[in-house]
């Protein structure tokens, strides 16, 4: 019966052990404006376990039961009992300060995963937008090259246009000196 209450006081401050460096691993990955108030609750709950520990140490080593023999006979029985309730109300109100912490780091990973949610859905909403964004640049790119091969176009049609009128120029000149030319030799040689 005795050996059956060690062992579960030994499972119970493993599971607290277990529990508190879980809790600190969470606490040491937060805000930290919410980390330092966590830590230095842990603290105080690994300072509760760890004299828990020693006690539980003391209690279970081999010279604990001439210890404790002595102790009942000193002390009576009484004073055991109060001593192991007290005990008992220390490490409840441990494991009772442990499972809040535990609900405030369960709430704050709620938190933290609720605002990886909202950056995930923001990132992809900004991925859209580069998409779009890279879209409309080829677009304007493909619309700049069509400007720049229309300004070639209409660059080589000016220069054609000047080069007609040069001619058709020529041509009409030349027909105005042959005319004149014409008139001359009527006129003059007639």
């Amino acid at each position: 019966m005795k050996q059956q209450k060690f062992v579960e006081v030994k499972a119970g401050i493993d599971d607290a052990d277990v529990l508190i460096r879980k809790m600190d691993l969470e606490a040491r990955s937060l805000q930290p404006s919410v980390k330092a108030v966590l830590l230095a609750k842990l603290r105080e709950y690994k300072s509760d376990l760890n004299q828990l520990k020693r006690e539980f140490k003391r209690v279970t080593s081999p010279n604990a039961n001439q210890a404790s023999r002595e102790e009942l006979l000193e002390s009576g029985n009484a004073d055991v009992h109060s001593a192991s309730a007290e005990h008992r109300e220390r490490m409840a109100m441990s494991v009772e300060r442990l499972n809040e912490s535990s609900d405030r780091i369960m709430e704050s990973r709620r938190t933290i995963l609720e605002t990886e949610e909202l950056g995930i859905s923001i990132l992809q909403d900004l991925h859209q937008q580069r998409e779009t964004l890279l879209h409309s640049h080829n677009k304007l790119h493909g619309v700049d090259d069509a400007i720049d091969k229309s300004k070639k176009v209409l660059t080589a049609m000016s220069r054609r246009m000047t080069k007609h009128k040069w001619i058709i120029g020529s041509v009409i000149g030349a027909l105005i000196f042959v005319i004149f030319l014409i008139l001359y030799f009527k006129l003059f040689h007639s």
